[in-house]
């Protein structure tokens, strides 16, 4: 492992790193969370799948995910409380959606998906 040896610090480089960290720390606070959330490989199916299909309900993807209904559903509502998903209740079934506008930093790595499915 090298050292570092520094003879001379720039106090203005220094500044200004620590000036534009200030600046966008809420937004680096904000990706960090999403991608916390979403870097769990049944979160990414579930995201996926999701993208896809536009909405499913939690029995589906636990069908489809060979997973029991509360696992999906502790899933579910991890990305629902971060905001990635939307709920809505029909009659006694519940469907999910991506929000999308709270999670477009995501959505670079779906189309990465299917590209390497092509």
């Amino acid at each position: 492992m090298e050292n570092c040896i520094r003879e001379c610090a720039d106090k203005n480089q220094l500044n200004r790193c620590a000036e534009s960290l200030e600046e966008i720390s809420l937004e680096i606070q904000q990706i960090a969370s999403i991608l916390n959330i979403a870097g769990n490989e049944v979160r990414l199916k579930i995201f996926h799948l999701l993208n896809e299909e536009q909405e499913m309900c939690p029995c589906d993807l636990s069908d489809v995910l060979q997973m029991t209904v509360p696992a999906i559903s502790q899933h579910l509502k991890k990305m629902k409380t971060a905001k990635l998903l939307f709920s809505e209740k029909r009659s006694q079934t519940i469907y999910y959606s991506i929000n999308y506008e709270e999670s477009k930093i995501l959505l670079p790595m779906l189309e990465s998906l299917k590209q390497v499915s092509v």
